[in-house]
């Protein structure tokens, strides 16, 4: 991270912060090879070109500010908007609405200074009172959030003041240290104030992209003319809705899409063979895992909760389940997490260490458990439960599955922590702050925590959201990480690989770890 101390007022100023020193590369495969470029790629052309088609399984948006990681909506939300702030590669930090920054040594006190010349779709300024409006906003719990995220931000800034200074400068002041506020700043997209009350029915950025038509299957895009950054590449990008994978590989082939996004291996495989395309490919930043219930039952124990890990064939899983397309993990981050671990060993598949501990726990006659799984989210849990009770039951383990419909539902039920024994879950967020805030730590018992306690992992987060230094905050980080990973609250299974096809009409792009699409 470039950062500098001012000795007048005790404060680390941080532009452009980056953290890519202090994390693991993670590579990328793209079949067949393309030129290495940025997202951008090149410099600008004199006049932006006629138009991108990206075909994807849906383009529903909703309400800007409702917390998601759905890909489907950031790829075009992240188009027509901007955030004070916008990770980069690496897990850094890179200045967007926000020209500089600074955090003082409390970790609570943090102030931006905002880019002049930044234009709105509707002809207004940027100014400090738009940050502000839209942060507040972005807090209200009214405005709802996508399977239990209704209200999270408001749990880490709910008591925050957040004032406009003067027209260009925004301070936020939180209740408690927050090191990792940028976490949460570039998450929250940026409106005009005097549009704010037509959300979510009209969009209004200040991106390199424009609303200029919409329907449930099909959102176009047009070229902002007075953006102030690099000219948009494209006049037009359209945004076509197909659930269907193959299909999407289908109209890639025939000329009618230049990117299909969410192709999966099959995908992967059909262009490889076909020519005319091509197959990109890199590892996501999702966990696939299963949360045990540490509050109530069998796994509350410690012993249990390591059984089950080490009971588990994760790679014949990946090959069954995944046809080999995921990577398995390690404990609760990927490496594409700030604060991953890479010294930290996958529980190895030791059914003998599995039944010892399992009997230790007094369950040497056999356990049974109720685990709970939605039928889609991860699409493949039916399949993987199944692969699941069949290897559990070699260590005398019986697993009976309760399959639920309703996705939304499902996410309230864990969020209400009313699972049964284990239920399957998409970890999404890329902040560690967030799972470790939400998911981990027993004192604040956030809404995906479920029953996990360590009073030495609450202390070590706590430390970390009090240290400014990313340095320092990384090697709490990774001590926690080591920590988690031996407790085992979760069964650590897998980081699904994201596959793309890409037409020879695109040039320059290269696929991110966060599985974004943007055509800039």
């Amino acid at each position: 991270m470039d950062e500098g101390r001012l000795a007048t007022d005790g404060v680390v100023w941080i532009m452009g912060g980056h953290r890519e020193a202090l994390m693991k590369a993670t590579a990328f495969v793209l079949v067949p090879v393309l030129a290495s470029a940025s997202c951008g790629g090149g410099p600008s052309p004199a006049a932006p070109a006629a138009h991108a088609t990206v075909v994807q399984s849906s383009v529903a948006l909703g309400d800007p500010h409702i917390v998601s990681d759905s890909v489907n909506r950031l790829n075009i939300l992240f188009s027509i908007y901007e955030a004070l702030v916008a990770t980069d590669e690496h897990g850094g930090y890179q200045p967007v609405l926000a020209e500089r920054w600074s955090v003082a040594d409390d970790a609570r006190t943090w102030t931006f200074t905002l880019r002049k010349g930044v234009t709105f779709h509707n002809g207004d300024t940027l100014r400090a009172a738009d940050v502000v409006a839209s942060i507040r906003r972005a807090l209200d719990p009214a405005i709802g959030g996508a399977f239990g995220t209704q209200g999270v931000l408001a749990t880490y800034l709910g008591t925050a003041d957040v004032q406009a200074l003067d027209e260009s400068t925004v301070r936020i002041v939180t209740a408690e240290p927050m090191a990792d506020l940028l976490d949460l700043m570039a998450a929250i997209l940026i409106a005009p104030e005097r549009g704010l009350p037509r959300l979510p029915q009209t969009l209004v950025g200040s991106g390199p992209y424009r609303i200029a038509s919409q329907t449930d299957s099909r959102v176009v895009l047009a070229a902002h003319d007075r953006y102030w950054g690099k000219a948009p590449r494209y006049a037009e990008i359209r945004f076509v809705a197909e659930p269907d994978a193959r299909k999407r590989v289908d109209a890639l082939l025939a000329g009618d899409a230049d990117v299909a996004a969410g192709i999966g291996i099959e995908g992967k495989k059909r262009l490889a063979a076909a020519g005319g395309a091509a197959a990109h490919e890199r590892e996501s930043g999702l966990c696939i895992i299963f949360m045990l219930n540490a509050q109530n039952g069998p796994c509350k124990d410690r012993r249990v909760r390591q059984a089950l890990n080490y009971a588990l064939d994760v790679d014949a899983i990946i090959a069954g389940v995944m046809n080999g397309g995921a990577t398995r993990l390690t404990g609760y981050l990927t490496a594409h997490h700030f604060g991953y671990n890479p010294e930290t060993p996958a529980y190895p598949h030791d059914p003998e260490k599995a039944r010892r501990l399992l009997a230790e726990a007094g369950y040497g006659k056999g356990l049974t458990l109720v685990v709970d799984i939605p039928s889609t989210m991860p699409d493949e849990a039916p399949a993987l439960a199944r692969m699941m009770a069949e290897q559990y039951r070699q260590v005398g383990i019986t697993v009976k599955v309760v399959e639920h419909g309703d996705r939304a539902a499902y996410s309230q039920m864990v969020r209400d922590k009313k699972i049964n024994d284990a239920c399957c879950f998409d970890s999404s967020p890329r902040s560690t702050f967030r799972v470790l805030r939400e998911k981990l730590h027993s004192g604040l018992r956030g809404p995906w925590w479920e029953g996990y306690q360590n009073p030495q992992v609450d202390a070590l987060i706590d430390r970390a959201q009090a240290t400014v230094a990313d340095a320092d905050r990384q090697r709490l980080y990774r001590e926690i990480y080591t920590i988690v990973r031996d407790d085992a609250p979760w069964v650590f299974l897998y980081r699904p690989t994201n596959y793309w096809g890409v037409r020879p009409t695109i040039t320059g792009w290269t696929p991110r770890s966060d599985g974004l699409v943007l055509l800039r």
